[in-house]
């Protein structure tokens, strides 16, 4: 199991430690960091009640430290001296930023072929970083500890949302999340180079584990800046599963005049919506900023006749907030995926690859729609 952290927060040093800033300022460049969860282990009622028991104190993390050069030969020359085919003086502990990533994650998902995929998430609005480290523990919970998921890794899109959920921080973080895209992009870029510089040699083969991409409510703004830079020639389907939920982005996002979202086929094997049509917070995004603009999360696509077949849309407006009852929960109607059973269970049922028609609690409309109860 690795969890690794990907941010272009400010960068601040606290207790002679580095670490990421709450303040919300976004760097051009994003710094990698790698969570220690060896020896984690759930608080007690007691220990959460402890004043030392919040915000960093909850979970260990370490930045990486920068790449000396750029590229992926080192990796390469690592490995290859692993295997005994070279003599090197290089070790693992050369390797910096998404060298040792890409290293880390290469090592353990060629060890065994059992639940060994890859989630990247991208979280929505209004977090500060101590939040996000909260958000990446509820993550584990749902993914890696779950024994029907298919995940045991997760990369966390960290980008500089507003550290207040009232409905007018969504203003600050819609360009946030736009200049954020770019980290993407560049983590895009930097994967494929990987893929080049390590796979053309005939002694070193890929993993062929999964890797899922899972954006939340302003995320997918992150996602859309990322898509809207991608140029179409350079698209490689290097993701298995997407997963958009609760999406801040206009329902027009699948036309081709869009630009965008119509890429994602071209990235991903297939690409699930999920829709909730009483989203309280995407009603505000629609008439605050959007000027009327329909979310794609609320509404679902403007027309199902222009979507790909690999594109579904789950409509889970009736499902119950059985796991979380407080107010924001109830009343936003915005995080399903970690209030309602019925949709964190059809999320796993997707990570796996279940054929559509035999995922349960859905009801088909048709080859693309269908209503969860």
């Amino acid at each position: 199991m690795s969890v690794f952290i990907l941010s272009n927060r400010k960068i601040v040093i606290e207790n002679g430690k580095e670490s990421f800033s709450n303040e919300e300022v976004s760097v051009p460049n994003f710094r990698l960091a790698k969570c220690n969860l060896d020896n984690w282990k759930e608080p007690t009622k007691e220990e959460l009640k402890k004043k030392n028991y919040k915000d960093r104190a909850i979970l260990d993390y370490k930045l990486l430290s920068e790449p000396q050069n750029s590229g992926y030969e080192n990796v390469l020359e690592v490995l290859k001296k692993e295997k005994k085919l070279v003599e090197s003086k290089l070790t693992s502990a050369n390797l910096g930023g998404t060298q040792r990533m890409f290293y880390d994650l290469y090592k353990e998902m060629s060890a065994t072929k059992q639940r060994n995929d890859i989630l990247m998430f991208i979280h929505g609005y209004a977090y500060t970083f101590d939040e996000e480290l909260q958000a990446i523990l509820e993550l584990k919970k749902l993914y890696i500890d779950n024994p029907k998921s298919p995940v045991n890794h997760i990369l966390f899109i960290s980008w500089p949302a507003s550290s207040s959920v009232f409905p007018l921080t969504y203003f600050d973080d819609k360009a946030a999340s736009i200049n954020s895209g770019n980290s993407l992009l560049r983590l895009f870029y930097f994967y494929t180079q990987f893929l080049k510089d390590v796979f053309a040699d005939k002694d070193l083969v890929p993993c062929y584990q999964r890797i899922h991409l899972m954006a939340h409510s302003m995320g997918n703004r992150l996602l859309q800046s990322m898509l809207y830079s991608l140029k179409t020639e350079n698209i490689s389907r290097v993701i298995d599963q997407v997963v958009l939920l609760s999406a801040d982005v206009s329902f027009r996002v699948f036309e081709e005049q869009e630009e965008s979202f119509i890429k994602l086929p071209k990235l991903a094997n297939r690409v699930t919506v999920y829709v909730n049509r009483k989203d309280a917070v995407l009603g505000i995004s629609q008439f605050s900023k959007n000027i009327l603009s329909p979310r794609l999360g609320k509404m679902g696509p403007s027309e199902y006749s222009k979507i790909q077949d690999v594109i579904s849309v789950i409509d889970c407006t009736e499902v119950k907030n059985d796991l979380n009852t407080n107010f924001k929960f109830q009343v936003g109607n915005h995080w399903n995926y970690l209030s309602s059973s019925s949709v964190q269970a059809d999320v796993i049922s997707v990570l796996n690859d279940t054929d559509q028609s035999l995922i349960a609690k859905r009801k088909k409309v048709n080859e693309q729609l269908y209503f969860l109860a």
